[in-house]
């Protein structure tokens, strides 16, 4: 159960070695101890890491579950796996594939691929989370879009479609869950210093995974439903989505 403050007594992440998940969980863990289950693709050989580094961040124990984005079938178990021993107060959905994104739009093998793990994966968790969460009467829902889904670019437009799809997807789970006491937080970062952005130059407003953290937190605490990190990437968007297309597709993004 969340306590008066805010603090989950279960965490769930759905991509149990991501960086900005981790920084999540991390942020949870700073402010009170709280079991933790970490689901993460068969073989990940970061798993058993990210595992340790959550105990030594005060986490009560650490469980580590098999997961496939794909293999949606096995969807329900990992949810049912997830949920043994006691409810889950938050779930975070945290993973995703980038790829090389002028590959993508030319192979459709990798182009399917990269939509099933991004927004199919996505959307099946999602719905099991919500079902879950709407009979225990209670749960928040952390799901990581991007601002690349808010305004999708010729530059990475495959995976801007994919989280295009996934903050539809989300953003109304949460007005669907809403009456059932359970709260879905968007969060659209820009980019994030991750390994999947090591070695790509720095555009401005790039933020830290700790950011990100500490901004998902507070904002779920507060009850909100989308936010933006930095914040000030709200401001951005808004501009960027004036811009009349002719002149839009000039521009250098």
């Amino acid at each position: 159960m969340i306590d008066a403050v805010g603090n989950p007594a279960k965490i769930l992440l759905l991509g149990g070695t991501s960086e900005i998940g981790l920084a999540i969980v991390s942020e949870y863990l700073r402010h009170a101890p709280a079991h933790v289950v970490l689901a993460a693709r068969p073989g990940d050989d970061q798993l058993e890491a990210s595992a340790e580094l959550l105990r030594g961040r005060g986490a009560r124990d650490v469980t580590t579950l098999d997961f496939d984005a794909t293999d949606f079938e096995t969807h329900p178990d990992v949810i049912d796996a997830a949920w043994a021993g006691g409810d889950v107060d938050v779930a975070i959905v945290a993973f995703g594939v980038l790829g090389d994104q002028e590959e993508l739009w030319r192979d459709q093998g990798k182009a399917v691929l990269a939509c099933e793990v991004n927004f199919t994966g996505a959307v099946s968790v999602g719905v099991l989370l919500g079902e879950r969460m709407r009979r225990q009467g209670f749960g928040q829902i952390i799901a990581m879009s991007s601002v690349a889904g808010e305004l999708v670019r010729r530059s990475n437009f495959v995976y801007g479609a994919t989280k295009a799809g996934l903050d539809g997807f989300y953003r109304n789970l949460g007005l669907a869950l809403e009456k059932d006491g359970v709260n879905v937080l968007v969060i659209r970062p820009g980019q994030v210093r991750t390994r999947m952005s090591a070695g790509v130059k720095e555009p401005p407003l790039t933020v830290n995974r700790e950011d990100v953290g500490s901004l998902a937190v507070a904002s779920a605490k507060e009850g909100k439903r989308v936010v933006w990190a930095p914040p000030a990437f709200r401001y951005v968007m808004m501009v960027l989505k004036a811009i009349p297309a002719p002149i839009f597709k000039r521009l250098p993004i």
